[in-house]
C-alpha cells in the first residue's frame, strides 16, 4: 500500500483537489500581479522640463514647443520661451532640471513620476528593480532549504508574507536606500510563493489531473493575473495604492494554513507517519471517503520498510556530479542555456515601453499571447522533440528580436506602433516558449538522484543572471534597440548551446549518475528525436536481438529499479515544467 495506491483510496480526484486547484489559480494571480508589479510603478510617463510659462500648456503644446530637441527634450532646460506670430524662439538653459511636467498614462502617477526619478536619476529604479532579483536569488535558496526543515504550507505563507512586507514598506520608501531594501524583501517572494504550493498540490492530484488541469489552472490564472495588474494600477491612480492592492492579495495567503493540510510525503521524509496518515484522513474524510482501518495498517507498514531501505541507499550529490565527464559538460550546458533563456525573458517580458503605444496596452497585449504559446509548445514538443522545440524557439525568438531592433533603429523618432508590434508580440511569444521549454528540457537531463539540487542550481543561476535585466531595460532609454540587438546575440548563443545537448523525448530519463553520464553519448549535434524517429521503430527489434544475454539481463534489472522510482521521477520533472508556466 504505497502513497499514491492510499492517496486513491481517499480520494485524488475529488473536492479537496478541487479546492487545492483553485487555491493554486489564486497563487498564480496574486504571485503575477506581484512580479508584475516591479515593472508597473516604475512606468515612465512622458516628460519635460518645468517652466513657468508652460505651466498653463496642454501636453500637445509642449511637446511641440519641445520637438526641435527630440529625445533630449526630456532633459533639455529652457532659459526663455520668446513667442513669436510664427513658432517660437528658444533659449537652452545650462542647468539641469529640478523639476518636470508629466504627461501621466490613463493618469497613473508612477514611482518615477512622483520621486522625480528621471532624467539624471532614472538608474535609481533600476538599482532598486535589481535588488529585486536579488532578494529572488536569496529567496528562492533560503526558503527551498526551509520548506525541508519546517514544511511546505509554512514556507508557503512565510514567503507570501514576505512579498506583503516588502510591498507595503515599498509605498513608505522616500530615497533609493529605502526604496533597494524594501524591493530586496519583496524579492524574497518572487518565485517561492509559488512552487512550494505547487508542490503540494502536485502530490495530492491525481496523475491524470496533473497535466491538464494544473496547466489549464495556472495558465489561466498567470493569463488573468499580467491582464489585471495593468489596469489595476490604472484603477488605483497611484503607485503607492496600487502597491498596497498588491500586498494586501499576498496577506490573504495566511488564511491558507486553517485549509491547505501538510504535504503528507514530506512528514514520511521526517519520520512523521501518523501526522501523515492525519492527513490523508482528514482528506478522506473532506472527500466524503470511507478508508479501512487495514489499509492504513498496511500503509504504515510500507512507510516502515521504505525507511529501512532508504537508510541503506548513499545518495548522490552535486559533487558526485562533477566528478563525471559527460554528465558534468551537459550539466554545465544546460545551465548556462537556462540563464541565458531567463534573462531574455525577464527582460523581454518587461521592456514594454518605447513601442509607440501606452504601456499599459502592451502589458495587456503580451498578456494575451501567453495562452497560445503553451499550446503551440505542447504541439512542437510532441511532433518535434524537446531539442528540436527548444533549439527552433530559441532561434526563432532571436531573429524576431533582432528584426525588432532593426525596425527601432531604422525607425528612429517616426516609430510605427503597428510595424514594432509585428516584431514584439511574436517575440514575447517565442520567448515564452523558449523558458518554458527550457525548464522543462533541463529538468529532464539531470539523473533523477539530483535533479532536484541541480534545478535549484540552475534557477539560482538564472536569478543572478537576471540581475543584469533592469540595466538593459534602462540601456533602451539611451538607445531603443539596444536591448532588442543584444539579446538577439544572447539567443543565439543560448540556441547553439542546446544543439549539445542530448535528446530526452521518447527516452528513459536518467536515474542514477551513471545512467546520466551514459545518456546521450554519442549523439551528434543534428542529432534531433523528428528525424530519427522513424528509423528507431525499424531498428528496435534488431537491436534487442543483437544484445548478448549478460546485457539484456542488466537491462532488465534496471527496468525493475527504475520501476520503483517512476512516480518520483516524472513527479519531479512536472514540478519544474508547470512551475516556470507561470513566469511565461
Amino acid at each position: 500500500m504505497d502513497f499514491d495506491k492510499m492517496l486513491a483510496k481517499c480520494g485524488d480526484a475529488g473536492r479537496y483537489q478541487y479546492l487545492m486547484l483553485l487555491l493554486l489559480g489564486y497563487i498564480a494571480f496574486t504571485s503575477t500581479v506581484h512580479y508584475y508589479s516591479q515593472n508597473i510603478i516604475g512606468f515612465v510617463p512622458q516628460h519635460w522640463c518645468y517652466h513657468d510659462q508652460l505651466a498653463n500648456r496642454s501636453p500637445d503644446d509642449i511637446a511641440a514647443i519641445y520637438a526641435p530637441f527630440g529625445k533630449d527634450a526630456s532633459c533639455t532646460r529652457l532659459e526663455t520661451i520668446e513667442w513669436l506670430q510664427v513658432g517660437h524662439n528658444l533659449t537652452v538653459s545650462s542647468k539641469s532640471c529640478d523639476r518636470w511636467i508629466y504627461k501621466y498614462d490613463y493618469g497613473f502617477r508612477s514611482m518615477n513620476a512622483e520621486l522625480n526619478w528621471v532624467c539624471e536619476d532614472a538608474y535609481k529604479a533600476r538599482i532598486g528593480q535589481s535588488m529585486f532579483f536579488l532578494g529572488s536569488l536569496l529567496g528562492t535558496f533560503s526558503f527551498g532549504m526551509l520548506g525541508d526543515h519546517i514544511g511546505r504550507v509554512r514556507v508557503v505563507i512565510l514567503a507570501n508574507q514576505c512579498g506583503f512586507v516588502g510591498d507595503f514598506l515599498t509605498t513608505y520608501a522616500t530615497n533609493l536606500v529605502q526604496f533597494s531594501a524594501f524591493r530586496c524583501i519583496s524579492g524574497l517572494a518572487a518565485t517561492a510563493n509559488y512552487y512550494l504550493m505547487f508542490i503540494l498540490v502536485l502530490e495530492y492530484l491525481a496523475p491524470k489531473l496533473r497535466n491538464l488541469a494544473i496547466s489549464g489552472t495556472i495558465g489561466l490564472c498567470c493569463c488573468l493575473g499580467a491582464l489585471v495588474a495593468p489596469w489595476l494600477s490604472v484603477l488605483a491612480g497611484n503607485w503607492r495604492i496600487y502597491l498596497t492592492f498588491s500586498a494586501l492579495l499576498q496577506l490573504i495567503v495566511a488564511l491558507f494554513y486553517f485549509v491547505v493540510q501538510e504535504s503528507a510525503q514530506w512528514l514520511i521524509t521526517r519520520n512523521n507517519v501518523e501526522g501523515a496518515i492525519a492527513r490523508l484522513k482528514h482528506i478522506a474524510h473532506f472527500n466524503g471517503c470511507k478508508v479501512l482501518p487495514s489499509d492504513f495498517e498496511a500503509f504504515r507498514q510500507y512507510c516502515a520498510n521504505k525507511r529501512k531501505q532508504d537508510k541503506q541507499q548513499q545518495k548522490a550529490t552535486l559533487l558526485d556530479l562533477l566528478r563525471t565527464p559527460h554528465l558534468r559538460q551537459t550539466a554545465l550546458i544546460m545551465v548556462v542555456t537556462f540563464m541565458l533563456t531567463s534573462l531574455s525573458f525577464n527582460t523581454i517580458s518587461r521592456n514594454v515601453e518605447g513601442l509607440g503605444l501606452s504601456p499599459f496596452v502592451i502589458f495587456s497585449l503580451f498578456a494575451l499571447v501567453v495562452l497560445p504559446s503553451g499550446f503551440l509548445q505542447g504541439l512542437l514538443q510532441t511532433r518535434l522533440g524537446r531539442k528540436a522545440t527548444c533549439f527552433l524557439a530559441l532561434f526563432a525568438t532571436s531573429l524576431m528580436s533582432c528584426a525588432l531592433g532593426m525596425s527601432l533603429v531604422y525607425e528612429g523618432e517616426q516609430l510605427n506602433a503597428t510595424l514594432l508590434l509585428a516584431f514584439a508580440l511574436p517575440t514575447r511569444l517565442g520567448i515564452s516558449m523558449c523558458y518554458t521549454t527550457t525548464s522543462q528540457y533541463s529538468s529532464e537531463l539531470l539523473p533523477t538522484c539530483v535533479r532536484s539540487r541541480g534545478i535549484a542550481t540552475a534557477h539560482l543561476a538564472a536569478a543572478a543572471a537576471s540581475f543584469a535585466s533592469p540595466y538593459l531595460i534602462h540601456l533602451g532609454t539611451k538607445f531603443a534597440a539596444g536591448p532588442p540587438l543584444i539579446l538577439t546575440a544572447v539567443l543565439l548563443i543560448a540556441a547553439f548551446c542546446t544543439l549539445f545537448l542530448p535528446e530526452t523525448n521518447n527516452r528513459q530519463l536518467p536515474i542514477t549518475l551513471e545512467d546520466g553520464e551514459a545518456f546521450g553519448r554519442g549523439e551528434s549535434l543534428l542529432s534531433f528525436d523528428c528525424c530519427r524517429a522513424t528509423n528507431d521503430d525499424d531498428d528496435d527489434d534488431d537491436d534487442v536481438l543483437k544484445q548478448p544475454a549478460e546485457e539484456l539481463k542488466l537491462n532488465a534489472l534496471n527496468a525493475g529499479v527504475r520501476s520503483s522510482v517512476e512516480a518520483e521521477t516524472d513527479t519531479e520533472a512536472e514540478v519544474d515544467v508547470i512551475e516556470t508556466s507561470r513566469n511565461s
